[in-house]
């Protein structure tokens, strides 16, 4: 079971980012998916997950980032994508994909048991 995370990277305000994470060795459909990031000097945080524990897919969103951040999944090709629009200074940090096998989603990172290994979003001037 892994997850690969990819599509960090450098942009200024403004600017828009969409990583991605694969996973092999299992079905994202039988998992809940988040995303959680790292800033410099902060503790990790939950951005965004999807909770499908009452029979279809709710999507939940840090209030730093709603309306600017949306969390997609394609179960066939194994991957959950982070669309990041108008990204801010202070959404610089590590990002990182997570699942854990249940139809309810969460936003501790004990929660989760299968995280990639990250991808940097630096958004500067």
């Amino acid at each position: 079971v892994q997850l690969q995370a990819s599509g960090g990277g450098s942009v200024q305000p403004g600017g828009t980012l969409r990583p991605s994470c694969t996973a092999s060795g299992f079905s994202l459909g039988d998992y809940a998916v988040a995303w959680f990031r790292r800033a410099p000097g902060k503790e990790r945080e939950a951005v965004s997950c999807i909770d499908d524990s009452d029979g279809y897919s709710q999507y939940f969103y840090a209030d730093s980032v709603k309306g600017r951040f949306t969390l997609s999944r394609d179960n066939a090709k194994r991957t959950v994508y982070l669309q990041m629009n108008n990204l801010k200074a202070e959404d610089t940090a590590i990002y990182y994909c997570a699942a854990m096998r249940s139809v309810a989603g969460g936003d501790r990172p004990d929660q989760y048991d299968n995280w990639g290994q990250g991808t940097l979003v630096t958004v500067s001037s």
